[in-house]
């Protein structure tokens, strides 16, 4: 019986959390499309692609889309583009329909290309390279999912730019465009207009990433609640999220560096790397966040990493020194005396009276 409330319990927990994630009030659109969604997604697969990352996509953004698991395309659009009629056969051997045959690419915020094995890299239609061209002509960000990074590069579109390619393949990518950059270890790059995925589970966190940019955090907690996915380092995105608020940022760049900002915290990144991968300088990043935060970059992020540290001192037991480090501080001597000067308390002494109350 106890077994049972326990799970009812955790039942109705659930509930509540994505009841109150479907409550929060939207974000500003960074581009609003002419549906009115918030985010809208074309997708080109190419044969032989992996049935995990198309459906690993599309369940972030279904999940993101609707109250609850109605999955309608409401706040999040995607569809997959193609030859009109033509299937194309993923690496498991299940075929996909195209939905739409090639449509104005100005409706979607990306065109995502899901890559297939490599063998099959030139086994397309035409008009696949030149709607891809044609959205790099138009502005528009283009995404490579798995060996997607190999379709942009071989289509041309990846000159100036990294690709973040599977270890797997990171000797097939050197060889087939030695005079391009390439990084591996990584679940996704953010390169300007060119975004790179390895593939696998890593596509939720990117999915999450472009959802939390342009719907909001707390669409992004209702994916990673969803989907059950554990965030690196321990915390879940669900968690940081409570540590550190909703926050709604008008202005796109300094919400983009904003959760560049949340997902770097251990090793805390350069301002000037920040305004690289968003598209901007430094001074006109500097400019908007003082308009938005009344605060500079470095001063902001310090505060991001104070306030998380504080959050985990009263909600877990980690140790001190832990949680330092997990919020870049890189000794816990440099943590207390910046954590002292932010709260006018030490570390140890804001945790004392939670202890004391726990020993008696």
């Amino acid at each position: 019986m106890r077994v049972a409330d326990d799970a009812n319990r955790a039942s109705r927990s659930a509930q509540q959390l994505v009841e109150r994630l479907d409550a929060s009030p939207r974000t500003v659109q960074v581009r609003p499309g002419r549906s009115g969604a918030e985010l809208s997604v074309g997708i080109l697969l190419w044969p032989r692609f992996p049935m995990l990352s198309l459906g690993g996509l599309c369940d972030a953004l279904r999940h993101a889309a609707d109250r609850g698991d109605q999955s309608r395309q409401l706040r999040c659009l995607w569809t997959i583009v193609g030859a009109q009629g033509e299937s194309i056969e993923a690496s498991c051997g299940i075929p996909v329909q195209a939905q739409s045959t090639f449509p104005d690419v100005a409706q979607f915020d990306y065109l995502v290309v899901i890559g297939g094995l490599l063998p099959y890299l030139d086994h397309v239609d035409r008009r696949y390279w030149d709607y891809l061209k044609q959205a790099a002509a138009s502005g528009i960000p283009l995404v490579g999912i798995c060996t997607g990074s190999f379709v942009l590069a071989r289509a041309g579109l990846m000159d100036n730019h990294v690709a973040c390619v599977h270890s797997f393949h990171l000797d097939d990518y050197r060889r087939m465009f030695p005079t391009l950059r390439v990084a591996t270890h990584a679940d996704y790059l953010i390169d300007g207009a060119r975004i790179t995925c390895a593939g696998g589970i890593s596509v939720v966190e990117m999915a999450t990433r472009l959802i939390s940019l342009h719907c909001g955090p707390d669409r992004a907690s209702k994916v990673i609640h969803q989907m059950t996915v554990s965030r690196q380092g321990g915390s879940s995105f669900v968690e940081r999220r409570a540590a550190l608020g909703y926050l709604s940022v008008e202005d796109a760049a300094v919400r983009h560096a904003v959760l560049l900002m949340e997902e770097n915290f251990e090793a805390p990144l350069n301002i000037a790397v920040i305004a690289k991968m968003i598209g901007t300088s430094v001074r006109n990043l500097e400019r908007s966040f003082m308009a938005e935060m009344n605060a500079s970059p470095n001063e902001f992020y310090r505060r991001m990493r104070l306030r998380y540290a504080r959050w985990m001192l009263v909600n877990t037991s980690r140790k001190i020194t832990d949680i330092g480090y997990e919020c870049g501080f890189a000794d816990a001597a440099h943590f207390i005396r910046v954590f002292r000067e932010a709260y006018g308390v030490t570390p140890g002494k804001l945790r004392a009276p939670r202890s004391t109350s726990a020993a008696a």
